[in-house]
């Protein structure tokens, strides 16, 4: 767990970390029982995803890989754990993403976990400050991450 996320910044504070790495998550397993609830919850029952017998069969994954979303979904958790809290910071709003990219599958049971660069504090307005940052998912022990994207917040002041 990052030793600062706990500890509050301001703003000024934030802006001065623009290009630095924030923190990183603690390693989440992704496990099939995680992902048959995420196929339950979003109705996406791809075999490659659900069918360990098939999936062994008739894909060159070795058995079922997460949806892509289901890893993309982690981020909240991961950020949660891993950025320092925003002093004033009354509530986040998940603002969108850019250049989101699933570049490596994540195998059933393995483990993930989020590195996030701050890339910028944009003021919207007096109560709202639109956060940039650089997510990468890594895949514990392989060489090339899950996903990486810019994430956007909306952090709500007040």
């Amino acid at each position: 767990m990052n030793a600062h996320a706990s500890v509050p910044l301001s703003l000024d504070d934030l802006k001065r970390r623009i290009g630095q790495e924030l923190g990183v998550s603690s390693w989440q397993t992704v496990d099939q029982g995680r992902i048959d609830r995420f196929a339950e919850a979003t109705g996406d029952h791809q075999f490659i995803h659900v069918d360990p017998e098939r999936a062994l069969a008739e894909t060159p994954f070795g058995g079922t890989i997460a949806h892509g979303f289901l890893t993309l979904s982690l981020l909240s958790a991961m950020g949660q754990e891993a950025l320092p809290a925003i002093r004033g910071r009354r509530m986040g709003i998940n603002y969108g993403l850019d250049r989101l990219r699933f570049l490596s599958p994540v195998p059933s049971g393995a483990r993930v976990r989020g590195r996030f660069t701050l890339e910028g504090v944009e003021p919207r307005s007096s109560a709202q400050v639109l956060i940039r940052y650089h997510v990468v998912v890594e895949i514990e022990g392989a060489g090339k991450p899950a996903l990486a994207a810019d994430w956007l917040t909306l952090a709500v002041l007040g």
